[in-house]
């Protein structure tokens, strides 16, 4: 599709297309030079920061008829490109550049008895298609680590944002030609047919792998039907638990920030878990602050009287409490006996996303790391820095809550594979 105001209407013959062109193109962008994908990402970066007005326009399009819809605040907070978002958008590729390139390192090289050097090169999975909603911030961090990392991709996001996604979509083939790379390494489906994304995760001719980001029916509805492999994650139920040694400033500040700095990300707390012997002292000045931010606490019956007892209103937690993800000012909460049950109610009713410990207890800390069964475990920190950009990633195409390949904030090497080398000279086998 050359001119993104025109939508398809065969929609598998144009997502057919799509896809040979994504194929031919990733075998140009798989072999090209670090210097060409760089040049790509700081072209793109600059547009970006030059057309930010023209972008907004194109996002205000999206924010009416969000609103005109009526989808939560939540969802408009998403899809919003302030200038903030923008200029992050532009900065996360230029860390990117700055990232080492992955493609052709070889590592553990070792020689064999015969004489032979066996090794591992990474190299690109080829076509990655990723499928997303609302947050058009998705388009630019997923073109960027696909171009470093030497994938071509196809970009299908929701039709909430179609058009601030094909205004970003001009601005990535912009950088891409100043490079000298084929423009189809990065394809924005401009079609908001949802037939485009059976196409898309039924495509294993053209597709290696798939990566859906947004809501849950979403996400399960791709793992369900596709015939591509998927990196995914269904949930961030994430949890704080306070231990019986933390420090009580800091649990505080850490659990409040985990929680209320942005109520809409898979990295906010769902459950804070309290031990027992600290809860006095904890919970009601987290009451107090949540109270103030309009933080609606279901809380255990323990939870609950403490709560009474400062004068702080709480309802009663129930069972799909603990295993909800509220992406709202809701919190669940519930006192423990010890860092057994805290790490049991973890991994039995978590998602395996994201969790933390509050502890001066060494001890205590490296039982959490070692046995809390999710794709990041953290000590003394906010879970909200589960993030590729706050764990150095340069940006994220995902979180991945599976075990195999890529787990926790995908990033480059996540995009990559490893292929088996042998160097020799002249060894025969006998």
């Amino acid at each position: 599709m050359n001119d993104p105001q025109l939508a398809p209407t065969d929609i598998a013959a144009y997502m057919a297309d799509v896809g040979q062109r994504a194929r031919q193109a990733s075998r140009v962008i798989a072999s090209a030079a670090s210097a060409l994908k760089d040049r790509a990402l700081i072209a793109t970066a600059a547009a970006i920061r030059r057309d930010r007005t023209r972008l907004q326009a194109a996002n205000e399009q999206d924010l009416a008829a969000a609103q005109q819809h009526g989808l939560d605040a939540a969802f408009v907070d998403r899809l919003r490109l302030t200038d903030a978002v923008i200029e992050s958008m532009a900065a996360g590729l230029e860390q990117i550049v700055a990232l080492p390139d992955p493609i052709g390192e070889i590592t553990d090289l070792r020689y064999r008895p015969t004489g032979i050097q066996v090794g591992r090169m990474r190299v690109p999975l080829g076509v990655i298609g990723i499928i997303y909603e609302s947050r058009p911030n998705v388009t630019i961090d997923a073109a960027g680590l696909c171009i470093k990392s030497g994938n071509a991709t196809i970009l299908r996001g929701g039709s909430e944002a179609i058009h601030s996604n094909r205004a970003l979509a001009l601005l990535i083939r912009e950088g891409l030609a100043a490079a000298g790379l084929p423009q189809d390494a990065v394809q924005v489906v401009e079609t908001t047919d949802r037939q485009a994304v059976g196409e898309l995760i039924g495509s294993p001719q053209y597709v290696d792998v798939i990566v859906p980001r947004g809501g849950k029916s979403l996400i399960e509805r791709v793992s369900r039907d596709a015939k591509v492999p998927v990196i995914k994650h269904l949930d961030g139920i994430c949890h704080v638990f306070i231990d019986d040694t933390a420090d009580v400033d800091m649990a505080v500040r850490v659990a409040d920030n985990a929680k209320t700095q942005r109520y809409s990300p898979c990295n906010t707390m769902e459950t804070l878990l309290v031990a027992r012997g600290i809860a006095p002292r904890v919970l009601p000045r987290l009451g107090r602050l949540y109270a103030d931010k309009r933080v609606e606490l279901r809380a255990d019956p323990a939870s609950r009287a403490l709560f009474e007892q400062a004068g702080i209103a709480s309802v009663p937690a129930t069972d799909e409490d603990w295993v909800t993800e509220y992406l709202a000012p809701i919190l669940s909460i519930k006192i423990v006996d010890s860092l057994d049950e805290a790490i049991a109610h973890i991994n039995t009713f978590g998602s395996h996303h994201t969790d933390s410990i509050i502890t001066n207890d060494h001890a205590h800390a490296m039982r959490f790391l070692r046995e809390v069964d999710s794709a990041s475990v953290m000590v003394n920190a906010s879970t909200r820095f589960a993030d590729g950009f706050e764990f150095g990633l340069g940006a994220e195409i995902g979180i991945s809550t599976d075990k195999l390949h890529a787990r926790g904030p995908v990033g480059l090497d996540g995009l990559t594979s490893l292929k088996f080398v042998v160097l020799g000279t002249g060894q025969i086998r006998t």
